[in-house]
């Protein structure tokens, strides 16, 4: 809001605080904001914001001084001192309610607190059952709890709903809202409140009968509580003096049956407050209205721990600590509250938090900041114990357990309905087998009692769990005494089963992201728990790295080898085959990204230790050599690569036979290189001989027979049939759409070729267009900084400048070098490759004396980079010749 104007108080302070307002915004027009006061004065904003409107009276002579010392500022007057101050805000408190007949609509206070009260209805004169008046004496039955230290007032939705509840997760602060609110309607004038602990029917019973014997109702007899209850419902509904009920901690709908306080029906505009961890349908209806409450927003985090710590730690530790704790209420006051009694630092807690159970790193049961029952760790505990009674019984914890080592922003729910997880869920529900409808049902309960968010709509993302509930559950299965290791194991392999049988061997545009972050999220959620000697590393772990660099991340797919590989040496040693298999990974994309040299030397290592340790023919041994021979053949020796390969696939038919996915692959690879090596009509040759047996192995739409057509249509382009490549790329391209989709890598690389045969075939002016096209979607999809959006930039600049641009081709070359060797470096063979074309266009624009230089700081670099004998030097030093002569006068 824009404005200062608590119309619905008749408070002197926020009088006093309207006029500086006013003032200020005189003689400092367009500074003052409600957020700029909140920032200038350092009260939080949802404060400032609840007195600007009339919704809260100040309680804080603190910050009441700030606020009033900002706006006097503002306003160029003295600041009113905090003896003046607090003389102001005792006057409010001793001010006695006005009457309710003598009360207009636009003053009469809300009885929740919740919001304006312009809409309620006005209580009518006259008396009510019990014989009194609304000037009659104003009853408050039960105990509200005390404010929480540094309690953030949280400006939640709110509205007319004359029963409203309040549902959120155990922790979330609920009831300290909720007790927010009884207050400030106390403080604005409700004659009745009555304070329910709503865990029981027996507790809500027992309320209302002290309510009714509070009242002086005619039937409170204390032996029939029921009776009183009942009679304290018929005078709610009946009476003129505004009443509130508040139902604290409500766990079973059906224990409000016939105990709902009838606020739509009241005489006098009664209001009903309702806090749960229940997202029951049971709990909704037409005159009542379900609020969500979340945890803190970061700023609300920040100031709540900024007035806990008393603010000696820096923004950045008090930010970490609250991502660390998801923000939640709850945590954060006990992590605060260990802080001050072990007096120590945020930054220091934070690594406590990092290496304890969650148990030990807040205070004991005996050392609970006031109002709290129980350490955060045992806040889920009842919940999970009454879901798991809930139908189908005793299938909520095991699901939960599954959901608790995954990715908490994201779970696909076929990762908990696939046959690995239902198998597990069987196995822990010995009632019978479980099925996916029984799974969804399951999620259903978690769902209803704030344990999870399931959401059907939520494509791949349906399951989020807080990140807190999840370490509590994962640390309540590893203490299980004798068992904890070995259950926890299961979780963790279960789930990792379940992604891997989710993973599909070609990933949807969607899905693949989400996949690798609950790979992720399981790697670092379990620990050790997916390497073992026997097993070694668990395979999706090795997949999601491999996801990770097809989608063209080449650079993050390197770090997370590395990373794993790590790991496995940690927990298997150097000689496991895991180990060797995630260094395997390691070189393939480093070679990936452009160090061909570095990629031989790790692959010749690793084939070394692979043959001591594993024997010639284990699959990862051949693997290795398969890899070994095409970064030879990357780094220059494609006679190498093609002897390596061509002994490879001999091995590969012999230990695993023709048809074997390896052995294909294999075939594939020496077709490949037989034409880098200048044998186009041969590869052509081995790549229809091999497009026939994928075919009738894999399938006509399998991603490895679509990759092996790739490559002929280009052979035959090569063998001079630049229309055959054409039309070969427009029936890939077709198939891929179909397949794969528009926004798949390799449909992308097939349209990057299809364009690239185009202009060969003659078509400049199309293959220009094309490139066009595909590098917006590119720079859509894949990313600016992608190497294949790089290489369409390089191709359109080709065209641009064959279309009569050379200056433009120029220009255009010259700002892609700059992005390849921010992106991938000097050395890298794209860079270079950029370079030879960069300097032939300088040639061709007319500045021979440039191209020549180009040139011979270019074959500088190709020597060191890709060695003395490789070929493009030669095309190097014949462009050298050929530039040096026409550089020649005459």
């Amino acid at each position: 809001m824009a404005e200062f104007r608590p119309e619905r108080s008749t408070s002197r302070v926020l009088a006093e605080l309207a006029r500086l307002w006013d003032q200020a915004r005189v003689h400092s027009p367009g500074r003052v904001t409600q957020k700029e006061l909140a920032k200038v004065s350092g009260v939080p904003y949802s404060t400032v914001n609840g007195w600007a409107t009339g919704a809260a009276a100040p309680r804080d002579l603190d910050q009441l001084v700030q606020v009033g010392a900002a706006l006097a500022g503002w306003a160029d007057e003295p600041a009113l001192s905090a003896r003046a101050w607090d003389r102001l805000m005792a006057a409010d408190r001793a001010r006695p309610a006005p009457a309710g007949t003598g009360r207009s609509d636009r003053t009469r206070p809300d009885p929740a607190g919740t919001g304006p009260s312009d809409g309620t209805r006005p209580a009518p004169a006259g008396s009510g059952p019990s014989g009194q008046d609304d000037a009659g004496e104003r009853v408050r039955v039960g105990v509200i709890p005390q404010p929480a230290d540094c309690f953030q007032d949280r400006q939640v939705a709110v509205g007319e709903a004359p029963t409203q509840v309040l549902a959120g997760m155990g922790g979330v602060g609920k009831t300290q809202l909720a007790a927010a609110r009884a207050r400030r309607a106390w403080e604005q004038g409700v004659r009745v409140l009555v304070w329910v602990n709503a865990a029981t029917r027996d507790g809500v019973v027992s309320a209302y009968a002290d309510a009714a014997a509070r009242l002086g109702l005619p039937v409170s007899d204390r032996d029939d509580p029921e009776r009183a209850a009942r009679e304290f419902l018929v005078w709610a509904e009946t009476t003129d003096r505004p009443w509130l009920v508040v139902l604290d901690d409500v766990w079973r709908p059906k224990d409000l049956s016939g105990l709902w306080p009838p606020a739509a029906t009241s005489a006098a505009g009664g209001r009903v407050l309702v806090t749960t961890r229940l997202r029951e349908a049971a709990l909704a209806g037409a005159d009542r209205l379900t609020i969500g409450v979340d945890t803190f927003t970061e700023a609300e985090a920040r100031s709540y721990l900024t007035a806990k710590l008393a603010g000696h730690d820096p923004d950045a530790d008090l930010d970490g600590l609250a991502a660390d704790l998801g923000a939640l209420p709850l945590a954060l006051a006990q992590a605060a509250a260990y802080i001050v009694n072990a007096a120590i630092s945020c930054a220091a807690y934070r690594q406590r938090l990092a290496t304890r159970l969650l148990a030990h790193a807040v205070p004991g049961e005996d050392y609970l900041p006031d109002g709290h029952e129980r350490i955060v760790t045992a806040t889920w505990e009842l919940s999970v114990d009454h879901a798991d009674r809930a139908a189908p019984a005793g299938l909520a914890r095991p699901v939960l357990c599954l959901a608790a080592v995954l990715d908490p922003a994201g779970i696909p729910q076929q990762a908990l309905t696939g046959p690995p997880a239902l198998a597990y869920l069987t196995s822990h529900l010995p009632s019978g087998e479980v099925d996916e409808a029984m799974v969804d049902e399951a999620l259903r309960v978690l769902h209803r009692h704030s344990l999870l968010d399931h959401d059907r709509a939520a494509a791949h993302r349906e399951i989020r769990v807080h990140q807190l509930v999840q370490r509590a559950t994962r640390e309540n299965v590893i203490a299980r005494p004798g068992l904890g290791e070995h259950l926890f194991t299961e979780v963790a392999r279960t789930a990792a089963d379940a992604l891997l049988h989710l993973w599909p061997p070609v990933e949807p545009d969607q899905l693949g992201p989400v996949l690798r972050a609950n790979a992720d999220a399981l790697l670092q959620a379990t620990g050790t728990a997916l390497f073992g000697p026997d097993t070694g590393v668990h395979p999706v772990l090795l997949h999601a790295t491999t996801s990770l660099g097809e989608t063209g991340q080449v650079a993050a797919a390197m770090t997370a080898c590395a990373e794993l590989h790590s790991r496995c040496l940690r927990t298997l040693g150097p000689d496991h085959p895991s180990t060797l298999a995630a260094r395997s990974n390691l070189g393939l994309w480093r070679g990936e990204s452009g160090d061909a040299a570095g990629a031989v030397a790790v692959f010749e290592a690793s084939l070394a230790d692979l043959e001591r340790v594993v024997g010639p023919d284990h699959p990862y041994t051949l693997i290795a050599r398969g890899n070994l021979a095409r970064w030879r053949g990357e780094a220059g020796d494609t006679a190498g690569a093609i002897t390596a390969l061509t002994e490879l696939v001999a091995d590969r038919t012999r230990v695993q036979g023709p048809d074997d996915l390896g052995t294909l692959i294999t075939r594939h690879n020496l077709a490949w290189w037989r034409g880098k090596a200048g044998d186009v009509t041969g590869a052509a040759a081995a790549c229809e001989e091999l497009v026939a047996d994928e075919e009738r192995v894999l399938g006509p739409d399998h991603p490895r027979t679509l990759a092996t057509r790739h490559i002929l249509a280009r052979w035959r382009g090569e063998a001079g049939d630049a229309a055959g490549a054409v039309t070969a790329y427009e029936k890939q391209l077709a198939d891929r759409l179909r397949v794969l989709g528009p926004d798949h890598p390799q449909t992308l690389a097939t349209r990057h070729n299809l364009a690239h045969w185009r202009g060969l075939a003659g078509d400049v002016a199309g293959a220009a267009v094309a490139c066009e096209d595909l590098l917006a979607d590119e720079e859509r999809v894949l990313g600016p900084d992608h190497p294949q959006t790089l290489a369409t930039r390089h191709n359109l600049a080709e065209w641009r400048g064959r279309l009569g641009g050379a200056a433009g081709a120029v220009l255009a070359y010259e700002r892609l070098l700059a992005d390849q060797r921010r992106v991938l470096g000097p050395d890298h063979p794209d860079t270079l490759a950029c370079r030879v074309d960069l300097a032939r266009w300088w040639g061709n624009a007319g500045d021979a004396a440039r191209a020549v230089a180009a040139y011979e700081e270019l074959l500088i670099d190709q020597e060191r980079v890709l060695g003395p004998d490789h070929p493009q030097l030669s095309a190097t030093r014949h462009n050298l010749a050929l530039w040096r002569e026409r550089r020649r006068p005459g």
